[in-house]
């Protein structure tokens, strides 16, 4: 059976009990291809029983939680079944499982896991930046998986004071930090009015970046394993390639 619930934390931790005893359990929140003779439910939230999940696991590890967080953040299709399959390891082991390399369930989590953590990475070298008329800082973004937030606080170590945003166009949501408080917003679409200096400050780093371009030692397959291609939409200095 296909277990639906609505993405959250929450509703996934109200269908894991539901969906426990199902060996052939499926758990998502997105579109899924049914097989022949495969039927499916809507699970509801439940905070109740949410809750008591939480509590169940946190007992058997301490640190599950962060991992589920990283595993619903994920944009693969798969990410949120393979959370199922990991907490329902975890549950029958009554013990930490993320050692268990060997274990079909734990690699696949482990992978997902790895993805989101590594964007979160990349993203601290990719994200650019634009000067707003006001002063503040805005940056669009198109990752692969739900982590503006997660960027939040290294930029908010470097920039100190300075308000800026990084906007997910995507899924359509922005963490903002006004320069003292942080937080995360629908957002459908931007209107940026840019500084007047802004122009000059793209030109500067794209001639920056043609003066340090050797032509003679180009290696563009490395060049696009280092900064795939699906993120230069973004870059100035990629504009035109």
């Amino acid at each position: 059976m296909i277990y639906f619930f609505d993405g959250s934390e929450e509703g996934f931790l109200s269908a894991f009990p539901v969906a426990f005893r199902d060996e052939a359990a499926t758990v998502t929140s997105r579109n899924a291809q049914m097989t022949l003779g495969q039927t499916c439910t809507f699970v509801p939230t439940d905070h109740v029983r949410a809750e008591r999940a939480r509590q169940r696991l946190l007992s058997f590890d301490g640190k599950c939680m962060s991992d589920l967080n990283f595993l619903l953040r994920s944009g693969d299709a798969a990410a949120e079944n393979a959370a199922f399959r990991y907490f329902r390891l975890l549950a029958r082991k009554k013990s930490p499982v993320r050692r268990m390399l060997a274990d079909g369930d734990v690699i696949a989590a482990t992978e997902c896991i790895r993805r989101v953590t590594y964007e979160v990475h990349r993203m601290h070298g990719f994200l650019r930046f634009m000067e707003s008329a006001s002063g503040a800082l805005y940056a669009p973004v198109s990752p692969d998986h739900d982590i503006v937030d997660l960027l939040v606080p290294h930029f908010r170590a470097r920039l100190s004071k300075i308000p800026f945003v990084i906007h997910d166009v995507g899924r359509k949501k922005a963490a903002v930090c006004d320069g003292t408080h942080t937080f995360c917003v629908p957002l459908e679409k931007a209107d940026v009015v840019l500084s007047a200096d802004e122009a000059g400050w793209q030109a500067l780093w794209k001639q920056y970046y043609a003066d340090v371009d050797i032509p003679e030692r180009r290696r563009i397959r490395q060049m696009r394993g280092y900064l795939p291609v699906r993120y230069w939409k973004f870059l100035p200095e990629k504009q035109g390639d």
